[in-house]
C-alpha cells in the first residue's frame, strides 16, 4: 500500500513539473505569458514564506515580490532537467533569508492559517498515541507558539516536509544539503517540536 501511495505521488510529482516545463518554456517565448507561473506558485510560496518565516502577510508578499522578480529575470538560466518547483523554492528562500537579515528586528506574527497548523500537528503526532488537550482554535494557536520557539532551520524542514509535501531529494536541492543532512534535521525537528509541545502543554500522551 505504501509502495502505491509513493508511486502515486511520483507520478503526480512528475506531472506537476512537466506542466511546469511547459509553462516556462512558453514564458520564455511570450513574457507575458510568465503570469502563469506567478498564478500556480503564488499560494504555495505565500503558504511556505510565512510558516517558514512567521512574518506577516504583507512581509511575505514584499518576499514574493522579489522572488517572482529574481525569477523573471533569471528563467533563461533555469536547468530545465531539473524542477521548477525546487529552483523557485530555492529563490524564496534566498529572499526571505536576506530579508530577516534586513529586517532583523521586524515583529514575527506567526499568522499562519489555523488547518495548517492543525495539519502539522496531527501528522508530527500520528506515529503516537495522542490526545489534543484544548479545542482547535486553542490548539492552533499553541502550535503557532511551539513554532516561532523552534530553530529556523528545524522549523523549515517541517514546513517543506509536513506542509510543501516535498521528498528528501527536492528538500536537499532546495537547502542545498546532502540527503543524509536532511534526514537528520527532519528526525531532530520532530524531536524538538514534540518536546516543545509537551513543555507547552499542547497534547498529551494516553
Amino acid at each position: 500500500m505504501a509502495d502505491l501511495v509513493e508511486e502515486q505521488a511520483d507520478k503526480a510529482g512528475q506531472q506537476n513539473n512537466k506542466i511546469d516545463l511547459e509553462l516556462v518554456r512558453k514564458a520564455l517565448l511570450e513574457p507575458e505569458s510568465f503570469g502563469a507561473l506567478i498564478e500556480r506558485y503564488e499560494s504555495k510560496l505565500m503558504r511556505y514564506v510565512m510558516a517558514f518565516t512567521s512574518l506577516d502577510h504583507q512581509s511575505a508578499e514584499d518576499i514574493l515580490q522579489e522572488t517572482f522578480i529574481k525569477t523573471y529575470k533569471n528563467l533563461n538560466g533555469f536547468n530545465q532537467s531539473l524542477t521548477f518547483s525546487s529552483w523557485i523554492y530555492r529563490i524564496a528562500r534566498n529572499e526571505a533569508l536576506n530579508y530577516l537579515k534586513k529586517h532583523k528586528n521586524k515583529h514575527l506574527s506567526l499568522d499562519a492559517e489555523d488547518q495548517e497548523n492543525m495539519a502539522l500537528i496531527n501528522i508530527l503526532a500520528s506515529d503516537d498515541n495522542v490526545h489534543l488537550k484544548v479545542s482547535d482554535k486553542e490548539t492552533s494557536a499553541k502550535v503557532r507558539d511551539v513554532l516561532g520557539l523552534m530553530r529556523d532551520d528545524y522549523r523549515e524542514v517541517l514546513v517543506l516536509k509536513y506542509l510543501e509535501d516535498y521528498d528528501y531529494n527536492e528538500i536537499s536541492t532546495i537547502l542545498k544539503k546532502p540527503l543524509g543532512t536532511v534526514g537528520v534535521l527532519i528526525a531532530r525537528a520532530k524531536e524538538a517540536f514534540k518536546q516543545l509541545a509537551e513543555k507547552n502543554n499542547l497534547y498529551e500522551y494516553e
